[in-house]
């Protein structure tokens, strides 16, 4: 806790002084134009990646960067998807996973999670990626899991496109999809061209979208 304490008076002292006038305009409103959906792994950080201010991305981030289908069950990632989209009006959805994901590797090697039921039941909401990586053969070890990583954001954009609120903005041609993959040993980013079915390099091809 030292360091994170620490960075915080730092971010007081330093920080925020240089950054006052962005603080004051974000202190009673905000109007964030991007969703981005990514993974609590402490590697990926949304902001550092994209290099964004405070108030330009509005975040989800759980284990395996996952949005279950919309259902009558209560859910923070439900909820949140609803108000960004309905209430914030942004503009476009990210759904990003990233390389050597403990989530995907988890699924994708059938590791035994009873003694983690509650992550074991969060996984199911990616049970459609991993039928379809068993379904296909595999390299090696790490082809798998790269394979299951890029299925679970295709199956992630596949379930936010169940969502009432994502729909309408999809049929409005309101809202765009956006599916990435983050290498965190490179630094690359892989986006999924929806025209041509493939994950290409986003540098390479930076007005591609899922949608």
């Amino acid at each position: 806790m030292k360091e994170i304490i620490e960075g915080l008076v730092k971010f007081q002292r330093d920080v925020f002084p240089q950054q006052i006038e962005l603080f004051k305009r974000l202190a009673t409103a905000q109007n964030p134009s991007v969703l981005f959906v990514t993974c609590s792994d402490s590697r990926v950080v949304p902001e550092l990646l994209t290099q964004s201010d405070p108030g330009a991305l509005f975040v989800i981030r759980n284990a395996g960067n996952i949005v279950p289908s919309y259902g009558p069950e209560p859910g923070g990632v439900s909820a949140t998807v609803e108000y960004a989209v309905s209430v914030l009006g942004v503009r476009d959805i990210v759904v990003c996973g990233h390389s050597n994901c403990g989530a995907m590797s988890a699924i994708a090697a059938c590791t035994d999670l009873h003694r983690l039921p509650a992550v074991a039941s969060w996984l199911r909401h990616a049970d459609a990626a991993k039928a379809i990586n068993e379904s296909r053969e595999h390299d090696s070890p790490v082809a798998r899991l790269d394979s299951m990583v890029r299925e679970n954001v295709l199956a992630q954009l596949a379930n936010l496109r169940t969502h009432p609120s994502v729909a309408v903005g999809l049929a409005n041609n309101a809202l765009n999809l956006h599916g990435w993959v983050f290498n965190i040993e490179n630094g690359t980013m892989l986006a999924y061209d929806g025209t041509s079915k493939k994950f290409v390099a986003l540098i390479d091809h930076p007005n591609v979208n899922a949608t």
